[in-house]
């Protein structure tokens, strides 16, 4: 057994004892280890940011994209922010014994189907050291344990980051292993847990498609990911203009690094101001790569290339092409979406709500950016990531999607003739 695996293998044991014992947490216990957490977070800011400019300044030298960056960066806000959230998550209904539905049978007995943690869930993630506290959070307060491994561009803020929180639950008087940091950089460790059948329950990768791809390809446990995030706008004939403008430019521009973010805009021939739209757009600073008719409207547009439609940029940059009513675009979406999430743009509430039926995403929105494709906006404290997958999530994950559920049969001695 090589030295990763073992230690995965020392790990997963670990992690599937601390289970055994969360799984008799109270509710008010797992809640006071994320106050306790989100105050040490908060306490040890100075050694969180110090780390993270220690890992910004290793990742510019490596040459690390601009996304890339902005993922890792963390100052005294984005710190706020992710203490912030674990005391959200903190706060939210514990799901664990909530009763999805109940039934009694005819027999007199009574059948019910209660939430249960999901067992050792494995989080695998690249440049996001907020991932680190906002996965330990939902995972222990759905009753779970965790073991995290992030990219080795964060490895000193993920270990700053994991300290402050590992005293939460010390504080608390849970287990500590059900909350574990994988602290080496070796990528031989991330092959060792996708192989840990029998001793984690569940992977879910945040991470760029390479990432992605090679934890579905690999794992021999259950996955729950999503591989791009090519999510599409699309205004209507009817889209009210001023809307259309800040829904666009906000989808695009606000962050271009997040996975929520727009990278194809279809435009309806019947719109009346596409012009003022791509103006904005590229005024914004945004590079639009468009079809034809696109390119007639702005000098400063540039051809699209086939592929442009298949592209998650996660820059400023957008595929833009004319589309011939709503069936076009939904055509489009079909064929290049990766059913993150779509948008349709309109004041037709009959079209909204056929777009919303058709459109076979994990997220659809109408009149609303796709930026807000994200647990925190969708009331869930924070997110573990985004399925897109069909099987038990869909969406923002966050404390319900940590959980399956058992059946809970309840009688008075009957016995099956």
């Amino acid at each position: 057994m090589t030295d990763q695996r073992q230690l995965i293998t020392e790990m997963g044991g670990k992690a599937r004892t601390a289970f055994s014992r969360m799984a008799g947490a109270s509710d008010a216990q797992k809640a006071s280890a994320l106050l306790a957490a989100a105050r040490h977070l908060r306490d040890e800011q100075d050694a969180i940011l110090a780390a993270n400019r220690q890992d910004m300044e290793n990742a510019q030298k490596r040459g690390l994209s601009d996304a890339l960056l902005d993922r890792l960066m963390i100052d005294a806000n984005r710190l706020e922010a992710i203490a912030a959230a674990v005391e959200q998550v903190a706060r939210l209904p514990d799901p664990v014994g909530q009763i999805i539905d109940r039934t009694d049978r005819p027999n007199g007995l009574a059948m019910a189907r209660v939430r249960v943690p999901l067992g050792v869930i494995g989080i695998i993630y690249e440049s996001r050291p907020n991932v680190t506290a906002d996965a330990a959070a939902l995972a222990l307060r759905s009753g779970n344990s965790v073991i995290l491994r992030g990219g080795s561009e964060a490895i000193a803020t993920n270990q700053a980051i994991y300290k402050a929180m590992i005293g939460g639950v010390e504080q608390a008087g849970l287990p500590t292993d059900a909350m574990q940091l994988v602290q080496t950089t070796d990528r031989e460790a991330v092959g060792a847990m996708l192989k840990a059948s029998g001793l984690i329950d569940i992977i879910i990768p945040r991470g760029g498609k390479s990432l992605v791809k090679r934890v579905q390809d690999e794992a021999r446990v259950p996955v729950l990911a999503h591989l791009d995030g090519i999510c599409h706008t699309y205004i209507g004939k009817d889209a009210d203009p001023d809307k259309a403008i800040a829904i666009a430019v906000n989808a695009k521009m606000r962050r271009t690094g997040v996975c929520g973010a727009m990278e194809t805009l279809l435009i309806d021939q019947d719109y009346p101001a596409p012009g003022p739209l791509l103006r904005a757009l590229i005024d914004a600073g945004c590079e639009v790569r468009g079809d034809d008719m696109i390119m007639e409207l702005d000098p400063r547009t540039v051809s699209a290339e086939p592929e442009d439609w298949d592209t998650e940029y996660l820059a400023p940059i957008v595929a833009a092409r004319m589309v011939q009513g709503l069936d076009e675009a939904l055509a489009h979406i079909a064929e290049h979406s990766s059913n993150h999430t779509d948008v349709i743009v309109t004041e037709d509430t009959t079209m909204a709500d056929e777009f919303i039926r058709r459109a076979d995403s994990a997220i659809v929105m109408h009149n609303a950016s796709s930026q807000f494709a994200d647990g925190g906006e969708f009331g869930l404290g924070a997110e573990i990531g985004i399925s897109t997958g069909r099987l038990h999530a869909r969406g923002p994950v966050a404390l319900e999607g940590l959980t399956t559920y058992k059946w809970v049969v309840r009688g008075t001695g009957q016995v099956r003739p």
